[in-house]
């Protein structure tokens, strides 16, 4: 898939290389890379080109569920008009594993020892059949990457999923492709990943486990030569933020934000455009506010959607790209029979069971476990857009601090981005967490994206970038308790409303100077209560600790500029 310019051959990303630029020390020939690169070349390995294909074999791969729920408009996308709904279920994790990433690159991470566990794991495949599919990531000839995985046979399913998560190859896209901006001046490889969720740690000569954080699962990724290995690992979510977690890598080396999120974009009746992003983890209320229609107040085409979930913004221009079409939901809050399920395409995690016409429907609502998922198509957003031009207006970080009110806006560059670095939110069933972990206890989750390979100061720099120079906006919206008392989405909503209108009205926030509050009936903070201004004072000593830790965690690999520590500082200081 090539294009011309100035009568040289380009890619968005490189997949074919000259002679002379192959070899040690050029891009695209890291070791990590070679040892994955060359399993895909394997002659055990079968191309699935379309999703029919990859449909046709997650239908016939042993324990998936066929339901009688029909795709809705699935030729649209690449399937055929008979295509049913799957359902597949994972075993008993079904939730991320932080705890397995390891990026090459960071201190304590022992690439060498990893590097011979992949090596291992590559060659303990050759006795099998192995697919390899390819997709585009970003979706706009400003940014798109292209992305390989390779799964043995027996995955069908999250070979499907996949290609369903993200862009498959139709023809549309490959036209896109071919004439796409070459990413990094033509010098960022394809992303490559290599997947065994069957694997096991078995005894191997010179293979040494303990650069694992537990004996069961790995995964591993070298963000610098675009490539990864997920092994033991059975669970989607690993897959697509697996991708996403270099996409979001080639997109941070190349002047982008990063973003997990959601943004939408207002077209007013006096004619502004007003783009809202919202940054928070899942279950945070992130994808309520992106999709949420306000009761269509302002008109059936009046919102668009970019996604809920991934996308980046240009720190140039402001515009915005999505990064996948689809949405990999919580089916917790859709159950059997909902009108939202007609626009599912494939399940996880969940039970099924027989209607009274003895055809195999859909059990919802976490009934089986945590955490179920589905991916949903394109169309379950009426006004979906693959790119947004209009520059964003605000960042709002969605945050469960019990101290902070429903809403605040904060003044100052510095303020703005370290408070997304200290984003407090509380642990969700997406993730799987270690037995007897507080899922109530707040943690500090860097601008809501657990997914980083590259030191914090870049997304840093980045949203300080369009807060100082762009003159976007930054708000700390509340989405759970404050001190108590439930903030629910109508509060929310009402919220975004009256930012995105401009009528929302922002006085200074007691002794804070850089801190504005717009009063919202029933949670109106008292600051003359001691014990209310102690809990925000240790909340805000929370962040600065956080801070300071970065500066010395993995050899300060993390380390923020001193404005930042210094503005949670002074925050502290006047709640003294």
């Amino acid at each position: 898939i090539k294009t011309t310019l100035g009568g040289k051959f380009l890619m968005a990303t490189k997949a074919n290389y000259k002679l002379e630029e192959i070899g040690a020390g050029k891009v695209g020939f890291s070791k990590t890379r070679a040892i994955i690169e060359a399993g895909f070349y394997g002659n055990n390995v079968v191309k699935v080109n379309t999703l029919k294909e990859a449909y046709k074999l997650a239908k016939n791969s042993p324990g998936t569920i066929v339901t009688d729920m029909p795709v809705y408009r699935g030729e649209e996308f690449g399937l055929d008009a008979d295509a049913k709904v799957l359902l597949f279920n994972d075993g008993a994790v079904t939730g991320r594993y932080a705890a397995a990433r390891r990026i090459k690159g960071e201190p304590g991470v022992d690439a060498p020892k990893l590097d011979k566990v992949v090596m291992d794991a590559m060659y303990k495949t050759r006795f099998r059949k192995l697919y390899h599919a390819q997709v585009f990531v970003g979706l706009d000839p400003e940014f798109m990457v292209k992305a390989h995985l390779l799964i043995p046979e027996g995955e069908e399913n999250l070979l499907y999923n996949w290609m369903l998560n993200f862009q498959y190859m139709s023809d549309c896209y490959v036209k896109m492709y071919k004439e796409s901006k070459p990413v990094g001046d033509g010098k960022e490889a394809d992303i490559y990943i290599f997947s065994d969720p069957q694997w096991k740690p078995t005894p191997s000569p010179d293979v040494d486990y303990s650069c694992l954080s537990d004996d069961q699962t790995l995964c591993y990724f070298d963000t610098n030569e675009n490539c990864a290995a997920i092994l033991g690992m059975k669970y989607f979510g690993e897959h697509k933020k697996g991708t996403l977690t270099m996409a979001w890598a080639i997109a941070n080396r190349n002047g982008y934000a990063s973003c997990h999120g959601g943004q939408k974009e207002y077209a007013l009746p006096d004619g502004r455009k007003y783009v809202a992003s919202v940054f928070g983890l899942s279950g945070s209320g992130k994808s309520t506010l992106t999709h949420a229609k306000h009761n269509n107040k302002y008109g059936d085409k009046a919102i668009t959607v970019l996604h809920d979930d991934a996308f980046i913004i240009n720190t140039d221009t402001c515009s915005s790209v999505a990064l996948e079409p689809t949405y990999f939901d919580k089916t917790a809050d859709y159950p059997t029979g909902c009108p939202d399920n007609q626009y599912l395409l494939t399940v996880q995690n969940c039970s099924a069971t027989m209607d009274e016409d003895g055809k195999i429907q859909l059990v919802t609502e976490d009934i089986r476990n945590g955490n179920g998922r589905a991916i949903k198509s394109k169309l379950w957003s009426p006004n979906r857009v693959d790119k947004i031009d209009a520059p964003v207006n605000s960042i709002i970080w969605i945050m469960k601090d019990p101290t902070i009110p429903p809403v605040v806006k904060l003044k100052g560059s510095a303020l703005a981005s370290v408070m997304g670095a200290t984003l407090a939110t509380k642990t969700s069933t997406a993730e799987r967490v270690a037995a007897g972990t507080d899922l109530n206890a707040l943690r500090i989750v860097p601008y809501a994206n657990p997914f980083r390979t590259y030191p914090l100061v870049n997304d840093y720099e980045k949203f300080k970038k369009l807060v100082e120079e762009k003159n976007v906006d930054c708000y700390i919206v509340n989405t759970g308790d404050f001190m108590g008392k439930k903030v629910q989405p109508k509060d929310t909503l009402g919220i975004l409303e009256a930012i995105v209108e401009g009528k929302a009205e922002f006085k200074q926030w007691g002794p804070l100077a850089d801190v504005e509050i717009m009063d919202w009936e029933g949670f109106v903070p008292d600051m003359n209560d001691a014990e209310y201004k102690a809990a925000l004072k240790s909340a805000m000593e929370n962040r600065v600790n956080a801070v300071e830790k970065f500066a010395t965690d993995k050899d300060g690999y993390d380390k923020l500029p001193d404005e930042a520590l210094e503005a949670l500082k002074k925050l502290v200081s006047e709640l003294s």
